[in-house]
């Protein structure tokens, strides 16, 4: 029987939907939620992605803003601008798209951001509140797991969550929200990495298998056991003549030998990328919540 599919559109657009009702009730308020983008340099990438998520804040009630700069710009004038917006009482959100240019240090920009105003939930106190169970806010694509399993109707209460990956911006933080005493979290995790021994004797006793290694179909169908519920973090470009563009997106699964196997599985595209940015509304709601003082219906 194939794998019921678990789709991060449908349940974005549920979260959108509930993020809009929340929108709402903070301008009743007199409060506009306001997040500031900031890209430096033209990367392709990150101009698509900026733009995926101006347009997910004007569907859900934000404000949103990109400040451009060139890609020769000096690390000191971002950390300028990013200043700047810390002391503006109408921002409640600020993010700077990564990867920036080589010649910025990536560590002093992020920390040099308010992190009331952290929606990446990228800077170090942040991911110290996450850590010790006190969250303030919740990194976005772990949060969007977080909330695929939860809302898919497969809680990672009490079940065994193998993490293949541990990046500071998956791996190690998707640990810190399932391993907290918390209903949705609870679980019992082990993270896997490019260090573990036997990997497949591990990711076989998985209930929940998260694939966060950034290498396209690493995770083939004898690495999962029968009914294991498989998220799919990866987003990877492969050639495929057959394409206009020249390329496809898979993931870091199999995903074509897992689907008959498996009990549930995230599609790519379509699973936990749309939820991504759907978190970042969250977190810039969440923000702009803590910034005014009122509460939201």
């Amino acid at each position: 029987m194939p794998a019921k599919i678990l789709s991060g559109k449908e349940i974005s657009a549920d979260i959108k939907s509930e993020l809009k009702a929340k929108a709402d009730s903070l301008k009743d308020q007199g409060v506009t939620p306001r997040l500031i983008m900031v890209r430096v340099g033209e990367d392709p990438a990150s101009v698509s992605y900026v733009k995926q998520k101006e347009k997910t804040a004007a569907e859900v009630g934000v404000d949103s803003e990109t400040k451009v700069f060139p890609e020769d710009t000096p690390q000191e004038t971002l950390l300028a601008k990013i200043k700047e917006l810390n002391d503006a009482p109408g921002c409640h959100g600020i993010l700077v798209q990564l990867p920036l240019p080589r010649h910025i240090q990536q560590d002093p920009v992020i920390e040099a951001i308010d992190p009331r105003k952290d929606v990446d939930c990228f800077h170090p106190y942040n991911v110290g509140k996450l850590l010790i169970g006190n969250p303030y806010l919740l990194p976005c694509t772990p949060h969007g797991v977080q909330q695929i399993l939860v809302r898919g109707g497969y809680s990672p209460e009490g079940k065994h969550v193998v993490i293949c990956g541990r990046s500071n911006l998956n791996g190690k933080p998707l640990f810190g929200i399932l391993v907290q005493k918390k209903t949705g979290a609870n679980a019992t995790v082990t993270v896997c990495h490019t260090g573990t021994k036997n990997l497949a004797d591990i990711t076989r006793r998985a209930d929940i298998l998260v694939a966060a290694m950034g290498s396209p179909k690493s995770i083939t169908a004898d690495m999962v056991n029968e009914g294991a519920v498989v998220v799919d973090v990866g987003v990877n470009r492969v050639e495929d003549p057959s394409k206009k563009s020249g390329f496809r997106l898979v993931g870091d699964t199999d995903y074509e030998a897992l689907v008959d196997k498996v009990e549930a599985i995230t599609p790519v595209p379509g699973g936990v990328g749309p939820m991504t940015v759907a978190m970042l509304m969250w977190n810039t709601l969440t923000a702009a919540q803590a910034q005014s003082g009122f509460s939201v219906e």
